[in-house]
C-alpha cells in the first residue's frame, strides 16, 4: 500500500526531472498567445483562465491555445465581450477546442456568472452548467489562487498505475488523499497538479512508455 508520504516523494522526483512548470499561462496585452509572464494576472486574465479551463474539457491545451488565440485577435476575450458576441460567431472562433457549439453556450454562461460573481465559493461554481468539480477547481486554483487540489485523468490513470487507487475512483477521494498528504498552499498545488500532466504527456500515456519513466521504480503496474 502506498502511504500519503509517498506522493511528496512521487512529486519531488518529478520537479528533480522536469523543472518548474508555470502554470497557467495567459496573454499579456498586445499578445495573442498564451505564456507564463509571473506577473499578478489581471481581471482580463483571470476571465481569460476561466475561459480556459471551459475550453479544456474533453481536449488538449494546444487545441485550447489556438481558440484562445482566435478570441485575442478578435479581441473577444472578457466578459462584456462574450457576453455580447453571438453564439455562432463565438463557436466559430473556440472550433478548434472541439464541442464548439456546447462550449460556446457554457462561456456565456460562464460571464453571465463571473459578471455577477467576482469571488465565487466552489458550491457557487458547481451550480453553474457546464462546470463540474475538475472545472470548478481549475478555476479556483488558477483563476483565484484557492488551495484546491485539481484531479483529472491524468491523475487517475498515473496513481492508479501507481497503485493507489482505482482508475474509476471518487474524484473527492482522490483529492482528499493529496489535501491530506500536502501542504495546502495555492502554489504547491498549481505546481504539482501541471508536474502530474507533464509525465502523463512524456510517459504516462494511455499506452505507456516506462523504460525511461522517472517514477518507474515506484510504479506497481509495470507494462
Amino acid at each position: 500500500m502506498i502511504t500519503m508520504g509517498r506522493i511528496k516523494e512521487i512529486l519531488r522526483i518529478l520537479a528533480s526531472e522536469y523543472g518548474p512548470q508555470k502554470w497557467w499561462p495567459t496573454t499579456l496585452e498586445g499578445e495573442l498567445h498564451p505564456s507564463y509572464h509571473g506577473k499578478k494576472i489581471n481581471e482580463k486574465q483571470r476571465f481569460e483562465i476561466i475561459a480556459g479551463a471551459i475550453l479544456t474539457q474533453n481536449t488538449s491545451w494546444k487545441n485550447v491555445e489556438k481558440a484562445v488565440f482566435n478570441l485575442n485577435k478578435a479581441n473577444a476575450l472578457d466578459i462584456s465581450k462574450i457576453k455580447k458576441i453571438s453564439k455562432s460567431r463565438l463557436a466559430k472562433l473556440i472550433k478548434p477546442s472541439g464541442y464548439y457549439n456546447q462550449k460556446a453556450e457554457r462561456l456565456k454562461t460562464a460571464a453571465e456568472f463571473f459578471s455577477k460573481n467576482k469571488n465565487p465559493a466552489r458550491e457557487e461554481l458547481l451550480k453553474v452548467k457546464g462546470i463540474g468539480p475538475e472545472t470548478a477547481d481549475s478555476i479556483l486554483l488558477y483563476a483565484f489562487s484557492k488551495p484546491v487540489f485539481v484531479v483529472d485523468a491524468y491523475t487517475k490513470r498515473i496513481f492508479s498505475r501507481i497503485g493507489m487507487c482505482k482508475s474509476k475512483c471518487d474524484y473527492g477521494e482522490l483529492q482528499d488523499l493529496f489535501h491530506k498528504s500536502l501542504p495546502k498552499k495555492a502554489k504547491l498545488f498549481n505546481e504539482c497538479h501541471a508536474l502530474i500532466v507533464e509525465l502523463a504527456k512524456r510517459n504516462c500515456t494511455k499506452k505507456p512508455e516506462c523504460g525511461n519513466c522517472p517514477i518507474r521504480k515506484l510504479c506497481k503496474k509495470l507494462y
